[in-house]
């Protein structure tokens, strides 16, 4: 039961921000566009809302304590009617007026059906729960391709000041811009005198997102969510001066798929980011080991089916045509992160031949990186949460054809056998990490959730830092706190900033990286720049004396190497 409460309570939080943002009403007040929003002596009526002026079009946005917050602008055409599984489109210039004060929907969200056999029989309430708490807080929409921005109140269009941009986590399946509150950033930025603007975008997830398939790479609309991306980081570059934002100092930063995300747009067009962003922030994700387009055919396939597509002589024109609902329909039932193959997704960011061009790995030993400075993390813990479903795996020969089955498909005989020494049915070596004998939910769980977390967290990390820290400046941080939550410890998104913001200490780091390209400043303590020859991150621990220290990034140094070596071999 503890297990479920802990994945519901992720979800819970960000919904509960989700629905106090959406109700919150403006108490400060407004702004005409050189004029700073604080500070001023107003004389007469005051004005009570923050205005932007984008094209022939005035954007009225809301005001937040010390920020101005202008949510769910449209930023492409609707990805909807013949739309529907294309690319993106850029708006013609805007005109008139927008009413901008709360977020625009969030994109279709793909159902989660938690793992079964966890306790006595609450997996459906509590599935429903989960799933129907986003979208009943949030709403979802084929609508959906909206930016937000937050900035200080203080900003006036000629104020340029850095961009931090947030691209949301969830598995490329679920996630959305409203769990997020950036004012809390942005806040802060002004409370430690170094302001700076917050960017935030909705981009296409599940299949409308990431479809893969032949009839995919034919067409050239493979990951689209990525495209989706694109294009508002070109918008932020065409209009963030109006807000007060400096579109040549632009980071980006994300979390899970998020940080998956910034770490594929530092690899397209051979590292060529187009002047797009000049710094980089990963919080557990990187360059995911994924191969070819085709490789997810079987998925592709499955949703033409339960879409009832199969007799159409050109499925994918069925697929931008079905009714929504069916299509809903067929994505929900598709597998999702808590499913049995567990991290092997069905959807996710592939190699299309368009957007992305090699296996990311692959780009990064070319040298096919953008050339900025970048902070990259891990949680411990990243494998625990979406190991749940694979409980029923008795031993190693269960293990073996387990990985073959589903994450390892082409692996050789001895190379499953390597694996498997790298990862040894010890419970004291598992996952969750340096917890000794305690949360084995299942005889080969915490050896599951190590490989897991190595194949496409840890190992893409250090596998990055190898081969990229002589080239660019990089800093590394480790995640443990949360270490006695039972069965998954220091689990894949605590580093999420809805954490962090509470704890203080990353989300100043963040501030003076996208500040200065540097997380060091007046704040905190001293974080080393990474070192191949003496490797050091930022620790986050548990410890109330010490919660913050610097220490060795060397863990499992064999074991990643083998991983990340073995990814290059068997893309998922």
């Amino acid at each position: 039961m503890r297990v479920i409460h802990v994945a519901l309570a992720l979800f819970v939080r960000q919904a509960v921000f989700a629905l106090a943002t959406s109700t919150r009403r403006p108490f400060v007040v407004q702004q005409k566009s050189n004029t700073p929003l604080v500070g001023t002596k107003f004389y007469g009526s005051a004005p009570s809302a923050p205005q932007a002026y984008l094209d022939n079009a005035t954007f009225t946005g809301i005001y937040i304590g010390r920020t101005a917050r202008f949510l769910g602008i449209p930023y492409a055409q609707p990805p909807t009617c013949n739309r529907r599984l294309r690319l993106p489109e850029p708006l013609p210039p805007y005109e008139g007026h927008y009413d901008v004060h709360k977020f625009g929907p969030s994109c279709p969200q793909q159902r989660l059906i938690l793992p079964i056999g966890l306790n006595t029989g609450l997996e459906k309430d509590v599935s429903s729960i989960v799933t129907s708490l986003y979208e009943d807080v949030t709403t979802d929409s084929e609508d959906c391709l909206t930016i937000n921005v937050v900035t200080p109140v203080s900003a006036t269009p000629s104020s340029g000041l850095p961009v931090v941009v947030w691209f949301f986590g969830g598995g490329f399946e679920i996630g959305g811009t409203a769990t997020y509150d950036g004012g809390v950033i942005v806040s802060r930025s002004i409370e430690i005198g170094e302001p700076v603007i917050f960017v935030s975008m909705n981009y296409r997830i599940s299949a409308l997102g990431f479809l893969p398939g032949k009839e995919v790479k034919e067409a050239k609309i493979g990951n689209l969510g990525l495209q989706d991306q694109r294009l508002s980081l070109k918008w932020i570059q065409k209009y963030i001066s109006a807000f007060g934002g400096d579109p040549s100092k632009v980071t980006i930063w994300g979390e899970s798929a998020g940080a998956i995300s910034v770490a594929l747009h530092m690899l397209v067009n051979q590292g060529d980011q187009q002047g797009l962003f000049r710094g980089a922030i990963m919080q557990s994700g990187g360059p995911i080991p994924v191969g070819d387009i085709e490789h997810g055919q079987q998925y592709y396939d499955a949703l033409v089916k339960n879409a009832a597509c199969d007799n159409s002589p050109d499925t994918l024109e069925c697929l931008r045509n079905v009714p929504f609902p069916r299509l809903k329909y067929a994505m929900d039932i598709s597998p999702n992160f808590f499913a049995y193959q567990g991290l092997t997704l069905a959807w996710l960011p592939r190699v299309d031949g368009v957007f992305l061009t090699e296996p990311p790995q692959y780009a990064v030993l070319r040298g096919h990186v953008a050339n900025v400075p970048m902070i990259t993390g891990n949680c411990d813990d990243e494998g625990s949460l979406f190991s749940l479903s694979s409980l029923n795996i008795s031993g190693t020969d269960d293990l073996r054809v387990y990985m073959k089955s589903f994450m390892l498909p082409s692996a050789a005989p001895n190379e499953l056998d390597l694996l498997l020494q790298y990862y040894p049915d010890n419970q004291l070596a598992g996952c969750p990490f340096d917890t000794g004998i305690r949360n084995e939910l299942g005889p080969q769980f915490k050896r599951i959730a190590a490989i897991q977390g190595d194949i496409v967290f840890h190992g893409p990390r250090r596998f990055f830092l190898t081969h990229q820290a002589r080239k660019q400046s990089s800093w590394a941080f480790i995640h443990k706190r949360g270490k006695d939550t039972p069965f998954v410890g220091a689990v894949s998104t605590r580093d999420r900033p809805s954490e962090f913001v509470w704890w203080g200490e990353l989300a100043d780091y963040i501030i003076y990286f996208t500040r200065n390209l540097n997380p060091n400043g007046k704040l905190g303590i001293k974080w080393p720049q990474y070192n191949l020859r003496n490797p050091k991150a930022l620790i986050f621990q548990d410890d109330p004396f010490f919660p913050v220290i610097v220490g060795d990034d060397n863990y499992r140094a064999n074991s990643l190497e083998f991983v990340a070596n073995l990814s290059l071999l068997h893309p998922i």
